[in-house]
C-alpha cells in the first residue's frame, strides 16, 4: 500500500529575468498534462491581488513572501502542489516561507543563479534600464541586494542549462525522497 500523497511547494527564486516564470510555466504545463492540479503563486500576481497595499521596502517585501509562504503551506497541508515564482531577495523571508510550508509537507527551494548580465540582456520590460537610470529607486540586483540562498535544494543557471533540462531537474527534486539533486547547471547534476 502506497503512502498518501504529500504536498510539495517548489519555490523558484532569483533575479528579475533569471527564468522563474519560464520554468514555472513549463513545469506547470507538464504537471497539469499529467492530471496533477497545481496552485500557482507568481510574485507579480500575488502583489496585484493579495499584497497590493505593500511597497517595495524590505519590511513589505518580507511580508509579501510571508503571505506567499502561508498560502503555500495551507495548500500543501491538503496534499496540494504549489509552484511559487518570486524574486524573494532576502534569505530570512525565504526561510520563513520554508518553515510555514514544512509544517505540512515538502519545500523545494530552487535558486535560479543566472548571472546579472544575462538577466539584464533578457529584460523585456526594461526594468533594469529604468533602475540604472534612477527611475526605479529600489530594484533587486541594481540598488538593492539579492541574498543567494544558503541551503537551496537545487541551483540552476538558466544561461547554461536548457529549459527542458531545468524542468527535469526541478521535477527530480520534487519527486525525490527528501534528498533532491543539487546542481549548478549541467556540471553538478547527479547521476540517477
Amino acid at each position: 500500500m502506497s503512502a498518501p500523497h504529500r504536498g510539495v511547494t517548489v519555490f523558484l527564486t532569483g533575479l528579475s529575468g533569471a527564468g522563474k516564470s519560464t520554468i514555472a510555466d513549463a513545469l506547470i504545463a507538464g504537471l497539469e498534462a499529467e492530471g496533477r492540479p497545481v496552485t500557482v503563486l507568481d510574485g507579480d500576481v500575488v502583489r496585484t491581488h493579495l499584497s497590493s497595499e505593500l511597497t517595495f521596502s524590505r519590511e513589505h517585501r518580507d511580508l509579501n513572501i510571508r503571505r506567499i509562504g502561508f498560502v503555500a503551506g495551507e495548500v500543501v497541508k491538503h496534499g496540494g502542489t504549489v509552484v511559487v515564482a518570486a524574486i524573494a531577495p532576502y534569505e530570512a523571508a525565504r526561510e520563513e516561507a520554508r518553515e510555514l510550508v514544512e509544517r505540512h509537507g515538502r519545500f523545494v527551494l530552487v535558486h535560479l543563479a543566472t548571472p546579472l548580465e544575462v538577466c539584464e540582456e533578457r529584460d523585456v520590460k526594461g526594468l533594469y534600464a529604468r533602475a540604472r537610470a534612477g527611475e526605479i529607486p529600489v530594484f533587486t540586483g541594481v540598488s538593492d541586494p539579492y541574498e543567494p540562498p544558503v541551503r537551496p535544494e537545487l541551483v540552476i543557471d538558466t544561461s547554461v542549462t536548457p529549459l527542458a533540462r531545468s524542468v527535469a531537474l526541478v521535477r527530480a527534486a520534487m519527486e525525490g525522497d527528501g534528498a533532491p539533486p543539487r546542481a549548478r547547471g549541467e556540471a553538478g547534476a547527479p547521476a540517477r
